[in-house]
């Protein structure tokens, strides 16, 4: 399917309704965005492995994680949307943390995060 491409200030917008249970802070401790901790850090998000930080998963994005399945700005976009039905569509066990449903606006959210990841440089100099 073809999405449409998200607008990264209204993803930044957006976002304050994440920001209740995840937080955006670079690997040197920088806070870009100030927010919960009951969910994980999404800087760099897109890019990752799925359930790969340091965090708890349930099953989910476990399975995610054992899959080495890489989020992609579609794939976020599709997963705030409904993170169980996500998660089961894509053949991983039906289990998330994530009870909130981002009805409008992921693609938005998706752009903002790429937005707010390391650059590719720097991630390759990283490793």
């Amino acid at each position: 399917p073809a999405f449409a491409e998200g607008d990264v200030e209204k993803g930044e917008k957006t976002f304050k309704k994440c920001k209740a249970c995840h937080t955006i802070e670079d690997g040197e401790g920088n806070k870009i965005i100030k927010g919960g901790k009951t969910g994980p850090n999404l800087y760099g998000v897109i890019g990752r492995i799925a359930g790969s930080t340091d965090f708890k998963y349930k099953d989910g994005l476990t399975d995610a994680a054992a899959a080495e399945f890489v989020w992609t700005e579609e794939a976020l976009a599709e997963y705030v949307k409904n993170p169980k039905d996500w998660l089961d569509a894509q053949g991983f066990t039906k289990k998330s943390s994530m009870t909130f449903k981002l009805k409008k606006g992921g693609e938005d959210v998706a752009a903002f995060l790429a937005s707010v990841a390391p650059a590719p440089a720097a991630e390759a100099a990283a490793d």
